[in-house]
């Protein structure tokens, strides 16, 4: 009993100590909420643009933002909504100078860094200039970094431009060893989600669709540096292909760079370019904090408040489930009530759905399916793709007046399958357990992990599988105005890029965000509005616990695991897998 008592102590004494450290913690983001100024951006100035963690499609809500302790870095993130609207301010704004991009690692797809790149280009028809230094240049960075007037590397630094590369992690062999059997049910030659599952290598077909898409995002990689640096296509390619810059001076040698070059040596000439005295420090901005700045970009009509018409954004970003989602997964219900919400209120003349997503749930992509085109049916509704756009982000999209993609958009990949675990050896052969029952109908257990499924049950998950295929076939066809027939030969579960899909019919036009905005305005025959997004970012009291331990749990694993937790979600992802049929992307693309 004595041992009871000091364990219940013990208990309390936690509690009160772990309820006291979090509402320090919680008064600690209250008063830095309440506390935050406008940054002053003082004349010969430069913006400072370094990215070192992926990007969002919209700046996050996060109480934690700032804060260093338990396993977080205290570093903000910024969105890929403020970091356009923050170069296209600093254009006219006429304290900055230039910008100065600084050493990044870009860990967002292509596509991303395209809207990034070509807000870059925009602002340089200002007249103002671009710096891009770095230590190590991965390929992601210096397709960013080319478009700068000058691009400098440290004298010891990193070049890599090797060329892109695919790699797919296959964990039959473990499941194999563990007793594990996939059953798979599916409908596409090139649905090659469920290889890893049920191969130890990539299938002919997969290699064909992966050779093809990487192949355009490779191109397109090639064609963008050579325009930029003016170096021809080819010999970009050579030099890749044969490994030519293994140091600084190979990259400087071939016209890749412009300079060997300290940070204090650029810093240097920042100076000299601002008209800095160099016993100084340089007047900068960090582009996270500039959207603090104040300063209102005088060039659109969409910031206008009074504006009574409104042009509503909604954010799909991420994997495709059902119920309601956050910042970085799409919820079915969450996005289903924005369209709705948007869809009756007659101020908002025409909608954006901006999709981020390599897909997920079958029937949550359809419940968000039926809501675009209820809204179609009733205001124009523009998608716009950002990396991926995929599968189930495909099907949610196609019922769209129109869809603008990047050209390294990952799109396409028109199919459906499901995953159903047999584990009747692990649990049989390798610890021993058995199960006995009894049920009132031949197929009251259908779906029941302890034993393979019979060929009756197997047809019926293929007749599931092969109606939820014939339904987005269907809807594709619609939206795209093409017959089934030929959705269907361009389906099977093919993977395109964005160059690709337009002349498949798959997207109408390439573009960027603003492009959306743009078409979406002009179709509802508007040139006054406000740009309203949706679904509202919740505050930091309704999300203060939920981001506490989501953003902790993902930060002490990275940094446990470092580049192994990519594969550690791919396994992870394996138990979303076996819910429900899945229109998903095949894997993540990764390029180096």
């Amino acid at each position: 009993m004595k041992q009871f008592f000091k364990f219940v102590l013990a208990t309390i004494v936690g509690i009160v100590f772990t309820s006291f450290i979090l509402l320090i913690i919680l008064v600690g983001i209250i008063v830095g909420a309440s506390s935050e100024k406008p940054v002053d951006v003082l004349s010969n100035s430069v913006l400072h643009v370094s990215f070192t963690r992926a990007i969002p499609e919209r700046t996050p809500n996060n109480p934690l933002a700032g804060l260093s302790f338990l396993g977080l870095d205290g570093e903000k993130s910024i969105g890929l909504n403020d970091i356009l609207a923050n170069i296209k301010k600093a254009k006219t704004d006429d304290n900055i100078r230039g910008i100065f991009l600084d050493e990044s690692y870009m860990l967002s797809g292509q596509a991303t860094t395209e809207e990034v790149r070509n807000a870059l280009l925009d602002f340089k028809k200002s007249g103002k200039f671009i710096i891009a230094y770095s230590e190590i240049y991965t390929q992601g960075f210096y397709y960013l970094a080319s478009v700068a007037d000058k691009v400098y590397i440290n004298p010891k630094g990193i070049f890599e431009f090797s060329g892109f590369s695919q790699q797919i992690t296959f964990l039959k062999g473990a499941m194999d060893k563990l007793g594990i059997e996939a059953q798979v049910i599916k409908v596409g030659t090139y649905k090659s989600a469920v290889e890893p599952y049920i191969l130890n290598k990539m299938s002919d077909a997969n290699r064909e669709q992966v050779n093809s898409y990487l192949g355009s995002l490779y191109e397109h990689f090639l064609t963008g540096i050579g325009k930029a640096r003016n170096v021809n296509r080819d010999t970009l390619f050579d030099i890749a292909n044969n490994m030519k810059v293994q140091f600084p001076e190979d990259a400087l040698k071939y016209k890749l760079v412009d300079g060997l070059k300290y940070k204090d040596e650029v810093l240097d000439e920042l100076k000299s370019r601002t008209s800095t005295d160099k016993k100084k420090n340089l007047h900068s901005v960090e582009i996270g904090e500039y959207t603090k700045s104040g300063v209102k970009d005088d060039n659109t009509d969409t910031e206008k408040a009074t504006a009574g018409d409104k042009i509503a954004v909604i954010y799909a970003s991420g994997e495709i489930n059902g119920g309601d989602g956050d910042e970085n997964t799409i919820g079915s219900e969450t996005v289903s009530k924005a369209l709705r919400q948007v869809r009756l209120d007659n101020k908002v003349k025409a909608v954006v759905l901006r999709v981020n997503s390599p897909g997920g749930s079958s029937l949550a992509s359809d419940v968000i399916w039926r809501e675009v085109k209820l809204t179609h049916d009733v205001k124009p509704i523009i998608v716009s793709m950002g990396d991926y756009a995929a599968s189930g982000g495909y099907y949610i999209s196609c019922a769209a007046d129109s869809i603008i993609a990047e050209p390294n958009t990952i799109t396409g990949s028109i199919g459906i399958f499901a995953i159903l675990p047999n584990m009747q050896k692990l649990f049989n052969d390798k610890l021993g357990v058995t199960f006995d029952g009894v049920k009132t109908g031949k197929y009251a257990d259908l779906g029941d992990i302890s034993r393979p499924l019979t060929p009756e049950e197997h047809a019926i998950l293929q007749n599931q599988v092969n109606r939820g295929y014939d339904d987005f076939t269907k809807h594709v066809a619609d939206g795209r105005k093409k017959t089934q027939q030929y959705i269907n030969s361009i389906g099977q579960g093919r993977v395109w890029t964005g160059t690709q899909a337009i002349k498949l019919g798959l997207v109408d036009r390439l573009g960027n965000i603003n492009d959306a905005v743009n078409m979406a305005a002009k179709k509802a025959k508007v040139t006054d509005y406000k740009l309203v997004t949706y679904p509202e970012q919740k505050s930091i009291f309704n999300k203060f616990g939920q981001g506490l331990t989501a953003e902790v749990k993902t930060r002490m694993l990275q940094n446990e695991l470092g580049e192994s937790y990519n594969t550690y979600q791919q396994i992870k992802s394996v138990t979303h897998l076996m819910r429900t049929p899945q229109a998903r992307l095949p894997f993540d693309v990764v390029i180096k």
